[in-house]
This record gives C-alpha cells, structure tokens and sequence, in this order.
C-alpha cells in the first residue's frame, strides 16, 4: 500500500511540473505574439477601446479562469495562450496556474495511478477478467474509429443509415416531407 502511495505522489509532483512548464510556456507564447501583433497592421483593425476592455477583463476574471480551465481538456491552453496575448500581470496569473496545475496533477495523477493500480490487481488476481476488458476496450475503440470514418467518407450531404438519428444540423428527407404537408 505503501509503493502506491508514494507511486501517486511523484506521479503527482512530476504531472505539476509538466503542467507548470507547459501552460507558462503556452503563457509566455501568447505574450509575445501579443505584442507582434499590437505593432502590426492587424492592430489598426481593432478598436483599442474594444483592447482595453477585453484587457481589464481578463484582469478582473482572469485568476478564476485561468484556475478553472486547468479542470477542462483542450480549454486551458487556449485560456492560457489568450491570457499571455492580453498581458494579464504575472502577480494575478502565477497563483492561478499554481492553484489550477495543483489541481489538474492532483486529479490526474490521482485517477491515473488509481487506474493503474486496479489493473494490477485486476490482473494478478483475475486475469481472465483484465483481459477480456482490455480485450472490449480494444473493440470499443475499433468501433468509435470505424463509425467515424465511415462518416468522414459519406460526407455531410449523407443520409444517416437506417435507425440511426441525424448529425445534429442535419434535417432527412423525412422531415421535410412532414413539413411540405
């Protein structure tokens, strides 16, 4: 129980060190693209007004936000990059990455080192039962890639086969002879 424990602790330390490094360099990206882009050609086409609020925002709201989009996939490098590209102060954005990375590695590594342990158990005790899920796992996965590429290559003008509800935006035929009457 003891190698579990200290196994989810520098999990965690090493997660909060990638994220640290990874969301200040995403920061750091942003800030000096920010700064391109307010001496560029580009800038003339912004109000500096329309600048200015979204700047203040950021640095009303910012902390929170930054903090909280560590808790969302795909969110918090654009939460990061943005608030880099509107120079939000380093005294407001440091505790919030603190508290938001804090929270991503400790979820993370949590759940991470969680799983792995109960598929070390899964397996020395049940191994018949660790196999046939990693074994339906592989199939689940198969089939979510399958379906979508048969999707890709119907198209978005495809009909949906049969028994299968339509892409949301999509109307059938069915519909718009309801519609017609």
């Amino acid at each position: 129980m003891r190698s579990v424990v200290d196994g989810a602790v520098l999990t965690v330390a090493g997660l909060y060190a990638v994220i640290l490094l990874r969301a200040g360099a995403t920061f750091a990206a942003g800030w000096f693209v920010g700064s391109g882009v307010r001496r560029s050609r580009f800038s003339e086409r912004i109000p500096a007004a329309r600048l200015e609020r979204a700047e203040r925002a950021i640095r009303r709201w910012g902390m929170p936000v930054v903090a909280v989009s560590f808790l969302t996939v795909g969110f918090q490098t654009a939460v990061n990059f943005v608030a880099g590209t509107l120079r939000m102060p380093l005294r407001r954005y440091l505790p919030a990455l603190f508290v938001g990375g804090a929270a991503w590695a400790t979820l993370y590594g949590l759940v991470g080192t969680g799983a792995l342990a109960f598929l070390r158990w899964l397996f020395t005790r049940h191994t018949s039962w660790g196999v046939a899920g990693v074994v339906l796992l592989a199939l689940a996965v198969c089939g979510v890639v399958l379906v979508r590429r048969r999707r890709r290559a119907a198209g978005p003008d495809a009909e949906p086969a049969a028994g299968e509800e339509p892409v949301a935006g999509e109307t059938s035929d069915v519909g718009e002879e309801s519609e017609r009457r």
